[in-house]
């Protein structure tokens, strides 16, 4: 299944969920350096804010969301943007139904990152 049938299977899915979302691993993760996701929100749900352990990133398939972070963390993204997931407590309110994809680099924070 490509990426464009995934988005629009998974979308589907979180309309009939009671939380408004689902998500599907692409990559293993299990011992794999970089792990993607990718997640649906229905309009008006979010992810409350959590810690992020790793570098990662967020690109957006469709749709609108909010990424916060607090402040100058708060970013609104529309389809076809990418952010880097901020070092700080941070969450995602989709604006409307929206997917995105997760990239997380595994182990610490920064590692591996030039100087």
């Amino acid at each position: 299944m490509n990426r464009p049938q995934a988005a629009a299977t998974l979308l589907r899915t979180a309309r009939t969920t009671p939380a408004g979302r689902a998500g599907r691993t692409l990559t293993p993760g299990a011992g794999a350096a970089l792990k993607q996701s990718l997640l649906a929100l229905v309009a008006g749900r979010s992810l409350a804010d959590h810690e992020s352990p790793a570098a990662a990133t967020l690109q957006v398939i469709s749709g609108t969301v909010r990424l916060t972070g607090g402040g100058p963390h708060d970013v609104e993204l529309r389809a076809g943007d990418q952010a880097a997931i901020p070092p700080v407590r941070h969450g995602l309110e989709a604006l409307e139904d929206t997917v995105v994809l997760l990239s997380v680099a595994h182990g610490p924070r920064g590692a591996g990152a030039a100087p």
